[in-house]
Parts: structure tokens; sequence; C-alpha cells
């Protein structure tokens, strides 16, 4: 059966956390969880942006709560900061939805000296998911949603003789590799926190929106910005692509460890569903060693 934003459960009571959630899916994510009644945080780096996409929610979420906290991934220090803030104004988070991201950029790095992609997609969350994970932890039925790709199969692998591609840089090598870094972090997470018992509560999942028309897009190499006049044949609008992390988040029938993406020809487009990762996504040593690199590079430590 299709699964729409209708099938959302009531959120009333919980507190949602949504990265990059200023525009394209995490912006469509957020707006739905405040709609059925959560208490959403727009975690965003710039936060004039996070402003008016918080006024855009709550010109159709009446009586929301809508906040944005400043979050830049691309700093560890701004992370740290962040998570601060965060823990003294919330005292627990329901949903964490690991949503922001960036794709196929010019050769460039963080404020760490990280390649972005990297930097940003995986260890900016890792460093942040560490530092506010102990506000779900004990939470009933809270959960971590880590968004990944359809591109971690594309040409991804994980480069640890060179993780920061000082050598050469390929942007969308290099995308896939922070793309299957996600899957791996979302496996590893979850059997953490297995390992603590499931009556704990907190579970960790995943999900991809398969291809969407979103700002990440503005990127892409050449050739594909060519291919964007066909783009409608084979992707869908942020709307139907945030509905795989959205059923992660809410689906009263998931499961920790599952991993969300769309029904159709490829997970292109189309309605949620649970779907399968790359081989390598699920080799345990890789998970592992990612992790004691990530803990290594960002300097922090998690409580599983």
């Amino acid at each position: 059966m299709s699964w729409t934003e209708n099938d959302v459960p009531t959120q009333t009571g919980r507190v949602a956390v949504v990265t990059g959630a200023n525009t394209g899916l995490g912006f469509e994510t957020a707006r739905v969880l405040a709609q059925k009644g959560a208490e959403v945080v727009l975690a965003v780096r710039d936060t004039a942006k996070g402003a008016e996409a918080a006024r855009r929610i709550a010109a159709v979420a009446p009586g929301a709560t809508v906040r944005v906290q400043r979050l830049d991934l691309g700093s560890l220090a701004a992370v740290r900061e962040a998570a601060a803030e965060l823990r003294a104004s919330t005292p627990r988070v329901d949903l964490l939805v690991n949503n922001a991201g960036v794709m196929y950029p010019p050769k460039q790095t963080t404020a760490d000296g990280f390649e972005l992609q990297f930097g940003t997609n995986h260890l900016g969350h890792f460093a942040w998911t560490a530092q506010v994970l102990d506000l779900l932890l004990d939470v009933p039925g809270s959960r971590v949603v880590t968004v990944a790709s359809i591109a971690h199969r594309i040409r991804a692998a994980i480069h640890f003789d060179d993780l920061q591609w000082e050598r050469s840089y390929d942007r969308v090598a290099a995308y896939g590799q922070s793309k299957l870094a996600n899957l791996l972090f979302h496996y590893e997470l979850q059997r953490r926190l297995e390992a603590r018992g499931a009556e704990r509560g907190t579970v960790a999942l995943a999900a991809h929106p398969g291809i969407a028309d979103t700002e990440l897009v503005r990127n892409l190499p050449a050739l594909l910005q060519k291919a964007q006049a066909v783009a409608p044949l084979f992707s869908h609008d942020a709307e139907h692509g945030a509905l795989p992390q959205l059923r992660a988040a809410t689906d009263p029938g998931a499961l920790g460890g599952q991993y969300y993406g769309p029904d159709g020809l490829g997970e292109r487009r189309g309605a949620p569903r649970v779907v399968t990762s790359s081989e390598q996504s699920y080799d345990l040593d890789l998970q592992r060693r990612l992790w004691a690199v990530s803990e290594e590079l960002t300097g922090v430590a998690f409580p599983v």
C-alpha cells in the first residue's frame, strides 16, 4: 500500500530536531512533523533562512512550536556550541533527523580541514549525534534517522589512506564515500543501541529520498546539469522525497536498523518502503573501523 504524509501518526508531545531544515527534504520533514503536533527544532547553518522556514511552517501549522537552532556542521567547534545550546534549551528529544548535506561541490575543506562532503555529511553529523544522543536515550520511542543516498552505491568506498582527498579530488566519488559513511555509521549506531537492551527505547533508522529535485543538485557536473530538462521523468519533488525519512521517523511498525527508500524502479522515486543498501555497507569490520577513525578525527565519544 502507498504510504503518504497522511499516514504519519500524531506527534503531539514529541520533540523533533531536523538538521538542514530550512529547505528541501529537511523543510518538508519539519513541516509534516509540525503539522502533526510535534515541537520542531530547525537546526540550520543560516539562521535567517531558518527563521523564514519557521514562518512558512507556522503558516500551515497554526499553533505549532517551531524553533531555530544554529548548527554549522562544517566546524567541530560550532557543533559543540550548538550541542551545548540544545542541551540547555531542550530537556529531551524524541526524534533526531540528520538530514543536512552537501553534494558535488568543487574541492573545499571544512573549518577543521576535512574534505567538505565527508566533513559535513558524515563527521559533522557524527560529532553532533554523539553530543546530543543522551537527550534521546531512554526516551520511549526515540529515534535517530540518518539520511543517506542511492549515491552510496556510486563509485563509493572508504578511502582510509586518503579520507580527505588530498592526493586527488573526485567530487562524485567523494560524495559516494560520505553517503556510504552515513550508512556504516547508522548500522554501527543501531548495534550499539541494541547492546543497551531493546527495552531502553532508542533505535537508529536510515532513509534515502531517491532522486529528489532540491537545492542539493546545484553543484551537479555539467553533463548532469544538461540532463535536468528530463529530470521529472525519473525524479520527484522534495515533498515526496521526504517521505522515506518521515516513515523511518514515525511509522509505529518501523524497526531499528531498517533503511527506507522509494519503491519505484531503481529506487529513484515512489512510495517509501524498506530497502536494502550495498553489500559493503553491511561490513561489520568496515563499520567499526570507520567509527574508530571518526572518533579520533572529531575528538568525541558516544555514550553508547
